[in-house]
């Protein structure tokens, strides 16, 4: 079997999940070609992915998690999520207090203050459009505020944040031109934040990566504008998508909505279901450092070799009728946010807890909220992402 994944063509109306069903029964590890590079395994099974994830001493992230090596490789290579151990663990590290259970946890009474005041805001239209008016604002406004992005100025990163995500939706030399000028835009932004916080005591996640020590030096500020361009991007980007696919799973399935309506005590395994049906993130790569195997099939070291989580989540040796969207789904042991090891997502529990209030909040505010026009959708095989979703009340 054959299908060229690298074509956002392919991906235009949403994954190609009747492909990826048939690369699990008839060729579950498959190597494809890629235009002036290597070509690249592909692992479709849930069973599969899990072992590529939880091996990194075989499957490595290094030099990069995204398919094809890209031109910018010195800002890639600086990112968290294209590094092994143990520069990973020490940046991770720096990282982690910002996201302890007990800290998210803290945050509810706010992010839900946040989530009412927009609902309230857009219902007020009657019409609104669910992406721009909700789906961004809030991981835009929670993660904006953890990292110490003000209030003014949080529109204006979140627009770099999508013009460096433009080369998923268009190929274009000027879209990737453009992407490049966005990120270089975002770190003189994040040069003159970061210039504000010398001598100051916040404790905004920024100013934890200007103070922080690893092997007893102080971060580059070229390593501080990566941390800062990467937080913006993962912490807006995916919940968003998040948001807007599991809105439009319940559109879909109207049955699971009132399900859902009558106990919202669902709200938890729901938001799970989301994650597995609308997984946010298509695929991650890992390199191989050594000869070993996947599903029996041989890779060769330096190999690329590409998970296709949206794949492993729609596996029905993993999942009972996975073609099924059911918010009481339990247990639900997706690999949305990866399939553990040491880049599982680090702001996993934000995301659950963003979706949590978020849908809490919907249900009984909005309970007659409905779609009025198809959702526009992102064409990228990385990102699951929904540019538009209109909606009244």
């Amino acid at each position: 079997m054959n299908a060229d994944l690298l074509n956002r063509d392919l991906f235009a109306a949403g994954p190609p999940y009747d492909v990826f069903r048939r690369f699990r029964e008839e060729a579950p590890v498959t190597f494809l070609p890629e235009p002036d590079g290597p070509g690249f395994w592909n692992v479709f099974r849930y069973d599969d992915v899990v072992d590529v994830s939880r091996h990194p001493q075989r499957f490595g992230s290094s030099p990069s998690v995204f398919i094809m090596d890209t031109a910018d490789s010195a800002a890639t290579s600086e990112l968290m999520i294209n590094q092994d151990a143990p520069r990973h663990t020490k940046m991770r590290k720096l990282v982690n207090r910002g996201f302890t259970p007990r800290q998210i946890g803290a945050m509810e009474p706010h992010v839900r203050d946040i989530v009412v005041r927009l609902l309230d805001a857009a219902v007020a239209k009657g019409s609104f459009d669910l992406v721009h008016d909700v789906a961004v604002e809030l991981p835009l406004q929670v993660i904006a505020e953890l990292v110490g992005v003000p209030p003014e100025d949080r529109h204006k990163v979140f627009a770099w944040t999508e013009r460096t995500m433009s080369n998923d939706d268009a190929e274009t030399p000027e879209a990737q031109a453009d992407a490049r000028a966005a990120i270089e835009e975002m770190f003189a932004y994040a040069d003159g934040l970061a210039a504000t916080r010398v001598d100051s005591d916040a404790r905004d996640l920024l100013s934890v990566l200007l103070q922080a020590d690893v092997d007893g030096e102080q971060l580059t500020q070229f390593e501080v504008d990566v941390f800062f361009l990467l937080l913006m991007n993962a912490g807006s980007e995916t919940t968003r998508n998040l948001i807007a696919g599991g809105t439009l799973a319940l559109f879909e399935h109207s049955e699971q909505r009132e399900i859902l309506a009558a106990d919202p005590s669902l709200v938890p395994s729901a938001v799970e279901e989301m994650l597995r049906w609308h997984t946010p993130v298509m695929h991650f790569r890992r390199t191989a450092t050594e000869d070993c195997a996947v599903g029996g099939q041989p890779i060769a070291a330096g190999d690329k070799v590409v998970m296709w989580y949206t794949s492993a989540n729609r596996d029905d040796a993993a999942f009972a009728d996975a073609g099924s969207f059911d918010v009481a789904r339990s247990p639900n042991e997706h690999v949305a946010f990866g399939a553990g090891g040491p880049h599982f997502c680090l702001g996993a529990s934000l995301a659950r807890l963003e979706a949590r209030i978020l849908f809490e909040e919907l249900l009984v505010r909005v309970p007659t909220l409905e779609q009025t026009g198809p959702a526009v959708r992102l064409r990228s095989n990385f990102v699951h992402g929904i540019k538009s979703l209109p909606v009244r009340v």
